[in-house]
């Protein structure tokens, strides 16, 4: 399901309405913000994730 140009134009209007046109360029600066600390962040247990793959040892086989 898709939002179409409707939906975004009312999702628009009704934050106009509810923060007013001074708040809007502040909550979206917070918003980007937040979602680039949070990109960061996830992209940092990725890497601590593939690290830990990478220094478990294979299991060792006794059967020759």
């Amino acid at each position: 399901m898709t939002a179409g140009p409707i939906s975004l134009i009312v999702i628009g209007i009704v934050a106009l309405l509810l923060f007013g046109p001074k708040k809007l360029p502040e909550l979206g600066r917070a918003m980007g913000s937040t979602l680039r600390e949070f990109k960061t962040a996830t992209k940092g247990l990725a890497d601590d994730d593939d690290d830990d793959v990478k220094k478990v040892d294979p299991p060792k086989s006794d059967v020759k």
